[in-house]
C-alpha cells in the first residue's frame, strides 16, 4: 500500500479550508438575508470568488503535491510548500473581503502563482530524470 503523508495531509487542510470558505459565506448569506445568488451585494460577491479562486486552484495544487511525492521526489520541503500554498489561501480569503485586509489578497495571489510554479518546475524535472 502507497502511503502519501503529505498529501494526505495536504487535502486533508484543503478541505477544512474550503469549509471554512463557505461558512464564511454562509454567514454573511445570513447576515444579508440572501439565499440564492448574490442579491447584487458586493461583499457577497467577493467572498463567494474568494472560495470559487480556491478551488480552481487548489486542484492543481493536490495534483502536483501527489505526482512528486510518489515519484519520490519529495521529502520534507514538500510539507511546507504545502503550508505555505494554505497561509496564502487563507490570506487571500480574507483579503477578499477588502478593507484593511486587502492586501491580504496580493499576498495570497503570489503565493499561489509561486507555489503552482514551484512545483510545476520540480514535477516537470523529475519526469525528465533531472531530479
Amino acid at each position: 500500500m502507497i502511503v502519501l503523508p503529505v498529501t494526505l495531509a495536504a487535502a486533508a487542510a484543503a478541505a477544512i479550508l474550503n469549509i471554512w470558505l463557505g461558512l464564511r459565506i454562509g454567514a454573511l448569506r445570513t447576515a444579508l438575508q440572501i439565499s440564492v445568488g448574490d442579491g447584487g451585494k458586493e461583499s457577497l460577491q467577493r467572498r463567494m470568488r474568494a472560495q470559487l479562486n480556491y478551488v480552481e486552484n487548489t486542484g492543481f495544487v493536490l495534483v502536483l503535491l501527489a505526482a512528486i511525492e510518489l515519484a519520490g521526489a519529495g521529502s520534507w520541503w514538500l510539507a511546507y510548500v504545502a503550508g505555505v500554498y494554505f497561509l496564502g489561501r487563507i490570506a487571500h480569503g480574507f483579503g477578499m473581503d477588502g478593507g484593511k485586509w486587502g492586501m491580504g489578497r496580493t499576498i495570497g495571489t503570489v503565493v499561489t502563482m509561486l507555489v503552482q510554479l514551484g512545483l510545476a518546475v520540480v514535477a516537470a524535472l523529475t519526469a525528465a530524470g533531472v531530479l
